[in-house]
């Protein structure tokens, strides 16, 4: 079976969209952790609407904001699953994603894995979309996060459950380094099984936090001296100005699909 976390805040306005399209999957054998972060809109109210009406949806209140890392951990800590897959309150699924990346999984033994997913706008239509390497190793991720969490899928059969650091933001990037520790490379698919929303009002400053967030992770998650932590954040800066200033350029040295 595959456990499936979703943390929400506020999130009323997509909710119901991102639970479909888990509805919509080819497969039937999951389960939906929905852990709601004290919402103060209705978004308890509608995703309590799917849980009654199919006993797979299940939800979790926080009644103090905890932030989306202590949501996925009790995500997690609750999962009954084999394998855990990620998927946040405003972002979607195709409907063949589980399907196929459990299959890619199984048939190659790979236990860490994560797809290409297109972007979308607040009103859902395809405004790109992100292509990832074959396989990333601990000292690629360190440079460049290229895998989105609403792509990853991993095994406690192999890795047993693993959390994410307690951390604001970057909390993902901290858990897929600590699974790249346990093993030599996470393995991708290069097809697009997802769809990530971008949000416009809030571009900048979320660019500017995670930034923030990637440095402290260097040093206090991951212990990186200040050598090493200056050198991987550089190829970080670097990395993310390339994508986001000179888009044709990294599609040309395979930054971008």
């Amino acid at each position: 079976m595959i456990s499936i976390i979703t943390p929400s805040h506020n999130s009323s306005s997509y909710i119901s969209s991102s639970i479909e399209s888990v509805l919509s999957q080819n497969i039937d054998d999951w389960e939906l952790i929905v852990i709601d972060d004290f919402s103060l809109d209705d978004s308890v109210k509608v995703i309590q609407s799917f849980v009654e009406k199919d006993l797979r949806i299940k939800l979790i209140r926080l009644f103090n904001n905890s932030g989306a890392a202590v949501a996925r951990n009790k995500g997690i800590e609750a999962a009954q699953g084999r394998y855990i897959a990620f998927l946040d309150s405003d972002d979607l699924w195709l409907p063949d994603k589980l399907e196929k990346q459990i299959a890619f999984m199984k048939e190659q033994r790979y236990p860490f894995t994560y797809t290409a997913y297109q972007r979308i706008n607040e009103y859902g239509q395809v405004i790109g979309e992100v292509g990832i390497p074959d396989r990333v190793c601990y000292s690629d991720l360190l440079k460049k996060c290229s895998i989105g969490c609403l792509t990853v899928i991993y095994d406690t059969d192999y890795f047993g459950k693993v959390y994410m650091p307690l951390t604001r933001k970057r909390q993902d990037l901290g858990l897929w380094l600590c699974l790249l520790k346990k093993i030599n490379y996470a393995h991708g698919i290069s097809e697009s099984l997802a769809q990530y929303r971008v949000h416009s009002d809030s571009i900048s400053s979320n660019k500017i936090n995670a930034a923030k967030y990637t440095w402290r992770l260097y040093r206090d998650v991951e212990g990186l001296n200040l050598f090493k932590a200056s050198y991987y954040f550089l190829h970080y800066a670097i990395n993310g100005l390339m994508r986001t200033k000179f888009p044709k350029i990294a599609r040309l040295i395979g930054m971008l699909k």
